[in-house]
């Protein structure tokens, strides 16, 4: 069981331009390790790539040392059936056809940016773009609903009701969640929902949404690691994300360049 801090941390605008910056910084890490997916790269490269970029920034990951067992990496680098929490190895070798998701944290000036990308690699398959393409969908349908007065279950539902609209599923043990001091805050927001039920959305909260997307079958089961998370019929996953912030006007994306 994570031991995630439930509390709800409104954002002042000073706090919100130091996380508009670790968005930035991570938006560059995760770029760096998005160049070199190619047949061939190994997931430790992809992660040593995103490390370069936070080292340069002065910056470090929430990830890294996370957890029990403590999480070794800088990101979580997932290839196909595994949904989050792959953990980078120089003996994994990306291949023509697969899908590799990175997620990446970023902790500058005290505050966490969390993000992340699913990707192909070289040639892939046309259920695969097409599953790519439905979690991106479901991630910007989801910070669409990241406004004052709606709830965090507003949230919730248009994931899931773009993802099964499409024909596929949602994780239900994994969920988006508050950003800010901490990697993990308040509120919980699951990948499915009720629209009007949940936490109110105000002005300066700030969460990470992440739509994490299965072809075959919403379960999952962890991998002797006790990190690695895959599909429970081995079927495809994909996984996007950005902390977003509520703002009196439109939602602000903090996790771009």
């Amino acid at each position: 069981m994570i031991d995630w801090a439930r509390q709800i941390h409104i954002k002042n605008p000073a706090e919100l331009s130091i996380m508009r910056q670790a968005g930035r910084i991570n938006a560059a890490a995760l770029a760096a390790a998005k160049e070199l997916i190619q047949p061939g790269a190994t997931t430790a490269d992809l992660n040593a790539a995103a490390e370069a970029v936070l080292k340069s920034y002065g910056c470090v990951s929430p990830f890294k040392g996370y957890g029990y067992p403590p999480f070794p990496a800088s990101t979580t680098v997932s290839i196909n059936q595994e949904l989050v929490h792959g953990i980078p190895s120089t003996k994994r070798k990306l291949k023509e056809g697969d899908i590799v998701s990175v997620d990446c944290g970023t902790i500058f000036e005290g505050y966490v940016a969390d993000s992340a990308f699913t990707a192909g690699v070289g040639e892939i398959s046309a259920e695969a773009k097409k599953l790519l393409e439905v979690t991106e969908g479901a991630l910007k349908a989801a910070i669409e609903k990241m406004r004052p007065g709606n709830h965090t279950g507003d949230v919730s539902a248009a994931i899931q009701k773009y993802v099964e609209g499409h024909g596929y599923h949602v994780t239900r043990e994994y969920t988006g969640h508050g950003v800010g001091r901490q990697m993990h805050e308040g509120p919980q927001v699951p990948n499915y929902g009720l629209p009007g039920r949940g936490v109110l959305l105000r002005p300066g909260m700030t969460i990470a949404i992440e739509p994490m997307v299965l072809v075959g079958t919403p379960k999952t089961r962890v991998l002797p690691d006790q990190w690695a998370v895959v599909s429970a019929d081995g079927s495809l996953t994909a996984h996007f994300e950005h902390s977003v912030a509520v703002t009196e006007g439109e939602p602000l994306i903090l996790t771009v360049l």
